[in-house]
């Protein structure tokens, strides 16, 4: 198996099922030219959230990590008239972007864009009365992902939905002796989830565009 191989395979699946319009290419584009990071979810991976968060009947999400606002778009175009979303991005610059794509995807006004480091915003959402949340996607450093976590759970209700992203690693996750903060932050996660008696959960290894990862699906169960 090789990435070339990969990519022809989401290219195939990709030119049938997923819809990457112009505003949804042009913030991908407009991020690379903005110097953002490549860090954005891969088309069939935003039809995947757009689809997760429509089947969840989802009126209120909450992203942590908006990056560019790419998969912003793909989770607002999910909801109702009426439906908040609400994207927490800790770089001006980043937002910056984001809430140009998100402007002109048309979707500005289903999108709270707040900007600061998370640990910082999230308390002020819980003070604020903000939530509970149907969908709760945590797109960011990885280091910090069990306070997001804590915080989702604090922000969420039986029957929300908790997407983690990027936690395979490219297959790191498994070494416990990892020097990566990252990879010690996803094992923190997981293991967290694992213990927790309000969730139960799984994870997907991927394969494709964006290399070989995966992510975490956890449902809040009471």
């Amino acid at each position: 198996m090789s990435q070339q191989l990969w990519n022809a395979v989401d290219d195939y699946f990709n030119g049938l099922l997923v819809e990457e319009d112009a505003p949804l290419r042009g913030a991908a584009e407009e991020s690379e030219a903005a110097g953002l990071p490549p860090h954005q979810v891969a088309p069939n991976q935003g039809k995947l959230l757009h689809l997760l968060a429509r089947i969840q009947g989802a009126r209120s999400i909450l992203e942590i990590g908006t990056l560019g606002g790419y998969s912003t778009i793909w989770l607002a175009r999910a909801l109702p008239e009426g439906g908040r979303l609400v994207t927490l991005e800790a770089d001006p610059h980043h937002a910056e972007v984001a809430a140009a794509n998100i402007a002109r995807a048309e979707v500005g006004h289903l999108v709270d864009l707040r900007v600061g480091k998370a640990v910082d915003t999230l308390p002020v959402l819980a003070d604020e009365g903000v939530g509970p949340f149907d969908l709760v996607f945590i797109d960011a450093d990885k280091p910090s992902n069990p306070e997001y976590l804590r915080w989702a759970l604090r922000l969420t209700r039986p029957g929300s939905v908790i997407i983690g992203d990027n936690v395979v690693r490219e297959g790191a996750v498994t070494d416990p002796a990892s020097a990566d903060p990252r990879v010690q932050g996803v094992r923190s996660f997981t293991e967290l989830i694992a213990e927790h008696p309000r969730l139960t959960a799984t994870t997907l290894q991927t394969v494709g565009a964006k290399g070989y990862d995966g992510f975490t699906l956890a449902l809040v169960t009471e």
